[in-house]
């Protein structure tokens, strides 16, 4: 029969399980809690040297129970839970958000840039075209032009857009349609 502290101890632990169970169970949170700091004191007796007698080996082992769960505290403490490895996430999908529309207005303002470069009547004639969305033929009577000097204003305003943007203009309608022009 092992007489040292640690043995002791240990058959403490063994005998006394059930009740020494129920006096953690109303210390600590939960169920599961309560089983890992009983295996972990378990362990630490189990690594424990002689060190000499103990006074009150149930107040000691208690005390070093309490110290299990405290050091689990700390640890846990560290670790994110769920709740908030949302919110990283959703703060770095903001954070991506924030940066594509940075980078969407470092484009508009290329753009303006660019249209503020043409002349009015292109200008105009592109931006009736693409921005009010109105038909060629309706864009041709308002500035008293043909149908076809709305077509080469437009592309002549897309070139120099493009050009601008450092962007390739794609042709849609046409021969040699879906080429870069």
């Amino acid at each position: 029969m092992d007489d040292s502290t640690p043995g002791l101890l240990r058959r403490l632990l063994v005998t006394g399980y059930a009740d020494f169970r129920n006096r953690l169970r109303r210390r600590l949170s939960s169920e599961e809690f309560v089983d890992d700091v009983l295996h972990e004191t378990f362990l630490r007796v189990e690594r424990m040297r002689d060190t000499g007698p103990v006074k009150s080996p149930m107040s000691y082992l208690m005390r070093v129970a309490m110290n299990v769960a405290a050091d689990r505290w700390e640890s846990n403490a560290r670790l994110l839970d769920f709740v908030e490895v949302e919110e990283l996430l959703h703060f770095a999908d903001e954070a991506h958000e924030t940066a594509r529309v940075g980078a969407a207005r470092i484009e508009i303002d290329a753009l303006e840039k660019a249209l503020a470069e043409l002349p009015y009547r292109r200008r105009e004639i592109f931006i009736a075209s693409r921005v009010e969305e109105l038909p060629h033929k309706e864009i041709a009577r308002r500035f008293g032009v043909s149908v076809r000097m709305v077509e080469r204003e437009i592309k002549a305003a897309l070139v120099h857009c493009a050009q601008r943007l450092d962007r390739a203009v794609i042709q849609r309608f046409g021969p040699g349609a879906g080429k870069k022009s």
